[in-house]
């Protein structure tokens, strides 16, 4: 077999999602004036990408300078592994009450859910690299999406050094921001929407 026919046999074999989340790449046409951010926040059993697993992802939809509330996405993962001193931080149980998916389930939804959007976070480097890592696991290759990160914003905002870096409860205090359901995926995910939008219109 020829080296392109392996690849060409390669991409036939993706799955379809992943294929149908690529192809939203693939488009040329000027979006500018109707770009979509997704904002995003991921709660774990810890923060080493390399043995941690993603317990939620919480993410909301921005246009222009609002936020649409009805564009919202909030997945809860089955927990292959459990780490019983992180449930003070994010209030996940083995077995609770949420609906819980497999973690190729629910990064499923997550690719269907933010497709090319710009990906926004605090810290949002690790979020991506936890999704990364799910996507390792599932064979496949990384996210493609752009990505904005509020304390990086808020560092160019304030002027301060490049190692100085700002805790979302900070950036709270700093903007006024009410802290609704802090430590959850879903909840941190709209504080740093809110975060986001006070620094874009600065």
């Amino acid at each position: 077999m020829t080296l392109f026919n392996w690849f060409k046999k390669d991409k036939k074999n993706y799955p379809e999602f992943w294929q149908n989340y690529l192809a939203c790449f693939e488009s040329k046409s000027d979006k500018n004036n109707q770009k979509r951010f997704v904002v995003f926040d991921t709660e774990t059993t810890g923060l080493d990408v390399r043995s941690d697993v993603i317990l939620s992802i919480g993410a909301i939809g921005i246009f222009g300078n609002s936020i649409v509330v009805n564009d919202y996405l909030e997945l809860f993962v089955e927990q292959s592994i459990f780490k019983r001193e992180s449930v003070p931080i994010h209030g996940i149980l083995k077995e609770g009450k949420e609906k819980k998916l497999t973690e190729t389930e629910a990064v499923i939804q997550f690719l269907g859910f933010i497709k090319d959007s710009t990906l926004v976070g605090h810290h949002v480097r690790f979020d991506v690299n936890m999704v990364n890592a799910a996507l390792q696991r599932m064979g496949l290759g990384k996210l493609k999406n752009r990505s904005m990160d509020t304390d990086l914003m808020y560092q160019k905002f304030k002027g301060l050094p490049e190692g100085q870096h700002s805790g979302l409860d900070e950036l709270c205090r700093v903007f006024k921001i009410q802290k609704s359901d802090r430590h959850t995926a879903a909840g941190d995910a709209f504080i740093t929407a809110l975060v986001f939008l006070r620094l874009k219109n600065k």
